[in-house]
């Protein structure tokens, strides 16, 4: 039996992890990944880089982030402590959902991570004091390559479950998405 269920989400490539933990009079214990349980259900990631944030107030919002080709990459995030409220834009030039969204909340000792594919943007809000995530990434940062989208974009839509808190100054300087915004080509 594995320790990984994924369970498909709304948009097309991006997918709820559930880890199994284990528990004992010590603690709990759960794998939070395993690259060849991920080949095996077809979703391969190789990690080439790993983050850890913590956001401090409650309300505050990072994001939405994504890497242009060729430096586009996968994510997989994970709450260490507190609760987020996850979101994915697709930005895939040509899929059917677009500039869609989705959203969950993950939380600490829930077990679970989002797993999104190259072509998505991220971010996220606290809904806890102390939020940390650790974040797993197919690519390297890099400058010069890095995209953004406007948290507010009335095209997105984005229903934040909070008002929106703690904007750094390069988040509320994406600007809003024009007609001519074609996605991330992959």
């Amino acid at each position: 039996m594995s320790d990984l269920h994924l369970r498909e989400l709304p948009l097309a490539g991006l997918f709820s992890l559930q880890h199994k933990v284990h528990e004992d009079e010590r603690g709990r214990f759960a794998r939070l990944f395993c690259e060849g349980s991920l080949q095996a259900f077809g979703q391969p990631l190789h990690i080439r880089q790993i983050n850890h944030s913590r956001t401090a107030q409650r309300g505050t919002v990072r994001g939405l982030h994504f890497q242009y080709p060729p430096h586009t990459e996968s994510k997989l995030i994970t709450c260490l402590r507190g609760a987020v409220w996850d979101v994915a834009v697709d930005v895939r030039q040509g899929s059917p959902t677009f500039l869609c969204w989705h959203a969950e909340r993950l939380e600490a000792g829930d077990g679970r991570s989002l797993l999104l594919p190259a072509g998505f943007a991220h971010g996220f809000q606290a809904l806890s004091e102390d939020a940390e995530l650790l974040y797993l990434h197919s690519a390297d940062y890099t400058p010069g390559f890095e995209g953004g989208l406007s948290v507010s974009d009335p095209r997105l839509a984005i229903d934040w479950p909070l008002p929106v808190l703690g904007l750094s100054a390069r988040d509320a300087g994406h600007p809003l998405l024009g007609e001519d915004f074609q996605g991330v080509r992959l």
